[in-house]
């Protein structure tokens, strides 16, 4: 659905010249929920608004639905917008018109007929759930339905393409949640090609099918959600995954006393990541019964990726040399993530 092919962007100024995206790859499939997470002046939001054209790459080519965007007259571009919608962290609501009035908006810029834009408001109102809110002017509204009225605003025009800037940042956790569920919800009802940019790892992890990571203009990193949650490659990508899975080991592990060798009474630290089907099997209680080891559980969590279960766990394992060889060996067969942290005394 959407194809960057080294796309560029440059600031020009005085003070020195500005290189926000450098010549950026990006191929985003029909239908799926995509997500470009990155700090503050990564270049996240420069690159979203190059995917709409409301910022004119210094170079390279955007294509959505096939269409070369990059190649448009204004006219041409105008058109091909209507099939791309856009929500705002700060929802960009026009204060003096209604719910209905503001989801309408950009219908009767396109000409639209009175009779065509009821049709189309009012589903969108039942979507949103603000069904009982048409009349209701944005300063009656909370946050979270001012920004289910962006979303209703920007599936007006029937889109393929939602882009979405930071569409949660400004709502409290309980609100963020509804919102990502109502994403969700659309984009499985409409099959809707949803890009979500954000700095929160939260909203990757519930909702994105795949994730890039941008950082000084580039993109350091890109998978599938799972693949870039579970196994980060990047010290940035690190950082935000344990803003969400905090796995720190204990300061005393952390010292100099953790060893690469087996010493006799020498106890292994181990963390196993557990993925799917596997994060519900009793494998640590299996291997307590196959071997001769004691385990003592040192840090443990169990959470979700996307609806699939996901887990950790730090482990320590006390036996003889072959007793615990044994056990990291049954470790290893099993279907999960194996990282041997060392031993200690």
């Amino acid at each position: 659905m959407i194809d960057l092919r080294n796309v560029e962007k440059t600031y020009y100024s005085n003070a020195g010249d500005i290189h926000a995206l450098k010549k950026t790859n990006l191929h985003i499939n029909a239908g799926e929920i995509f997500g470009i997470i990155g700090l503050s002046g990564a270049g996240k939001s420069t690159l979203i608004r190059c995917i709409n054209m409301l910022e004119v790459p210094t170079g390279g080519q955007v294509f959505v639905d096939g269409q070369e965007l990059t190649a448009m007259n204004n006219q041409e571009l105008r058109k091909a917008r209507q099939n791309i919608g856009m929500i705002f962290q700060h929802f960009n609501l026009l204060a003096s018109r209604t719910v209905y009035d503001n989801i309408a908006f950009p219908l009767e810029i396109q000409g639209i007929s009175q009779s065509e834009i009821k049709k189309r408001v009012q589903p969108l109102l039942e979507l949103v759930q603000l069904q009982d809110r048409g009349d209701y002017y944005p300063s009656q509204l909370s946050g979270g339905q001012k920004q289910r009225v962006g979303i209703a605003r920007a599936l007006a025009s029937d889109p393929k393409v939602l882009l979405c800037d930071e569409a949660t940042s400004a709502l409290d956790p309980q609100t963020t949640k509804s919102i990502l569920d109502l994403l969700k919800d659309i984009n499985k009802r409409l099959n809707l090609t949803i890009v979500m940019i954000t700095h929160q790892m939260e909203v990757v992890k519930e909702v994105c099918d795949r994730v890039a990571v941008i950082e000084n203009g580039e993109i350091i990193e890109e998978g599938s959600m799972i693949d870039v949650f579970t196994d980060p490659q990047k010290p940035t990508t690190k950082d935000f995954v344990k803003s969400i899975n905090n796995v720190e080991l204990p300061a005393l592990l952390q010292s100099s006393s953790i060893s690469a060798v087996y010493t006799e009474g020498s106890k292994l630290i181990v963390r196993l990541s557990f993925i799917g089907n596997s994060a519900g099997d009793p494998i640590v209680s299996g291997m307590v019964k196959k071997f001769d080891v004691d385990i003592n559980i040192i840090y443990g969590n169990i959470d979700s990726l996307k609806d699939i279960p996901f887990g950790t766990l730090v482990i320590e394992i006390s036996g003889s040399a072959a007793g615990i060889k044994n056990a990291l060996q049954y470790l290893h067969e099993q279907q999960l993530k194996v990282e041997v942290i060392g031993y200690v005394s």
